[in-house]
């Protein structure tokens, strides 16, 4: 079992948030849920990193691997 410390956003929340990144352009807009600003910023500009950041970011949300600004797994 793994004892990483549980982040209190929900997993569904940044699962639609990122699936809606797709269809609206609004990429990364599960990185500023997340609390990572930066890099919400960045995907926002370049559209996901050409998109392969979104799907990538899409994969490790669905596996349960994403994280948020603290480090804490986004599951619950």
């Amino acid at each position: 079992m793994n004892d990483a410390p549980i982040s209190p956003r929900s997993h569904l929340s940044a699962l639609l948030l990122c699936i809606a990144g797709f269809f609206t352009c609004f990429c990364g807009l599960h990185r500023f849920y997340a609390g990572k600003v930066f890099t919400g910023i960045i995907w926002l500009l370049t559209l996901g990193l050409c998109g392969i950041g979104q799907i990538i970011d899409l994969i490790l949300i669905i596996c349960g691997s994403f994280r948020d600004k603290e480090g804490r797994r986004i599951l619950g």
